[in-house]
């Protein structure tokens, strides 16, 4: 089956059902990593015929990286709404510090998601792109939302990109590395306090 041979639903049940294969791929993905399952599997958590599954996606990859985008989605929805949501004056101190640990909380619930999703943007071309536009779309969209609130820092795509970084990198010590000589506590204490001291200049 081509690509062109793939549907891309309108009604709610078929929109629904393609949406239970993502989350079943989702699921197995975590479970059982992506090269230990298969498209059948996956139609057999989803409910549905695997002839079904290509009614919708190509291969199991186009499920991953759907797959993918339903959990980075997921994650950066929290944060636009926090961020569309923060009321005047505002406390950029006190907003970093809660939207850190909406990022150390998801990448604690999808330990295995993260993990599996990270290997495969090492490996595969495909999910490497995804992963690039996901970052530039995100800082364009904090960007303009920080905009939205007068906060207008020189180079402010820059900055963004590298806060984003700094706060992924804490993540990771958080969920992965969990040195013990370190204290997180502190570590993110200076994290804000290095966001803080870009974003005013």
């Amino acid at each position: 089956m081509g690509s062109s041979d793939i549907r891309e639903p309108k009604q709610k049940r078929s929109i629904e059902k393609k949406k239970k294969i993502v989350e079943a791929g989702f699921k197995l993905f975590c479970e059982k990593g992506y090269y230990n399952t298969n498209t059948a599997e996956i139609a057999k958590e989803a409910g549905v015929s695997t002839g079904i599954v290509y009614n919708y996606f190509q291969d199991k990859k186009d499920i991953f990286i759907a797959a993918v985008r339903f959990y980075a989605e997921g994650m950066t929805g929290q944060l636009y709404k926090n961020l569309q949501e923060l009321k005047e004056p505002l406390d950029l101190t006190a907003t970093l510090d809660q939207l850190i640990d909406i990022f150390v909380n998801s990448h604690t619930l999808s330990k295995e998601a993260h993990e599996e999703m990270l290997a495969m943007s090492h490996t595969d071309k495909d999910v490497r792109e995804y992963f690039y536009e996901f970052e530039m779309t995100t800082t364009g969209t904090i960007v303009e939302l920080m905009a939205q609130r007068s906060i207008t820092p020189t180079n402010a795509q820059e900055k963004v990109h590298i806060a984003m970084g700094l706060i992924e990198n804490f993540c990771h010590e958080i969920v992965y590395h969990k040195h013990e000589l370190m204290n997180y506590g502190i570590m993110k204490q200076e994290i804000i306090r290095a966001i803080v001291i870009m974003m005013d200049n």
